[in-house]
């Protein structure tokens, strides 16, 4: 007998919803989803985004830690996959961290309304 997936929680569904919206060249937080979505944390949106990162249907490069760090780097193809992505799009990244944070942070709360 093969054994089937475990479903998805609804919340991770929510939180590929809301990295779609972020456009190209901005950046937002785990955080900053978490509160738009008053549902979980922002460890929670990691744990949905950590399996689905490098994919093109979801733009997980988009999203960083709450001071503009590429925290979650490691969970895609490669270490350098996520910087090179945000630079593609204009995004400025020194040392793992996206350089001018406050410019390029896109907030859900204000955007999705």
């Amino acid at each position: 007998m093969m054994a089937t997936q475990p479903e998805k929680p609804h919340y991770f569904d929510a939180v590929y919803e809301v990295v779609r919206q972020i456009p190209r060249g901005r950046v937002t937080t785990y955080g900053a989803i978490a509160d738009f979505l008053a549902l979980g944390s922002a460890r929670m949106t990691g744990w949905a985004l950590r399996n689905i990162a490098g994919t093109e249907d979801v733009p997980a490069h988009r999203v960083v830690n709450r001071v503009g760090e590429l925290s979650g780097r490691h969970h895609f193809p490669s270490p350098t996959f996520m910087r090179r992505m945000l630079e593609r799009e204009g995004v400025k990244v020194v040392k793992d961290r996206v350089s001018d944070f406050d410019n390029v942070f896109w907030n859900p709360a204000d955007e999705l309304l």
